[in-house]
């Protein structure tokens, strides 16, 4: 085995969030960060209607679930395939498919969430790029899917990139904040942005 795999397992096998998710149902340690952001930002509520894009395995989903209940929708899409999850209504796709659209069937989304990565090179600023392209990607799904009231939560990494993101944000959004999960590695360039308030509403079809 390689080294940096033997580092990843041993970091991987002594994680406290790890341990945390196996031991509370979770699919994954980053169901914690959306709690955290949750937490602190009262994004999910009862009734909510939530898209979770690039949900894969899906404990972000999960967290959702069980906030929006009674009475909520939970609709999770990713390329990857997704084990059924209560209350969750799971696409196999792209992102910017339109069965994420119909899904939704007339409704808009009180809260995107978007967790999704891109297929990692290796090389920082393709990496970067790349994430880039999808948190575009899923802000253009906010501004003909979303409510104006919403909430859009995206990952992305510092970099270059990251300051041509938070531009967009600031122009299509009325509060834009930057929040690290302490669930996030330390070591990780990994950020999250809360975009509050579409301002770019009138431009949905």
């Amino acid at each position: 085995m390689a080294k940096s795999n033997k580092q990843w397992l041993r970091r991987h096998v002594t994680d406290p969030y790890v341990r945390m998710a196996k031991e509370q149902g979770y699919r994954s340690r980053a169901a914690f960060k959306l709690l955290e952001i949750n937490d602190k930002e009262k994004l999910l509520r009862p009734g909510a209607i939530v898209v979770d894009l690039g949900a894969a395995p899906g404990g972000w989903s999960q967290v959702a679930a069980k906030k929006v209940n009674p009475g909520g929708r939970v609709i999770a899409v990713d390329l990857l395939q997704i084990v059924p999850i209560p209350g969750v209504t799971v696409l196999k796709g792209d992102i910017r498919d339109e069965t994420v659209v119909q899904a939704l069937e007339g409704a808009r989304a009180d809260v995107v969430l978007s967790d999704v990565s891109p297929n990692l090179s290796g090389i920082a600023n393709v990496d970067q790029r790349r994430g880039m392209d999808l948190a575009v990607a899923a802000a253009e799904f906010c501004a003909r899917m979303m409510k104006p009231d919403g909430v859009f939560v995206v990952k992305t990494f510092h970099g270059e990139a990251f300051d041509d993101l938070m531009a967009r944000l600031k122009e299509d959004f009325v509060k834009v904040k930057v929040f690290k999960p302490t669930a996030s590695r330390g070591e990780s360039a990994e950020t999250y942005i809360v975009a509050r308030g579409l301002l770019c509403s009138a431009k949905t079809a």
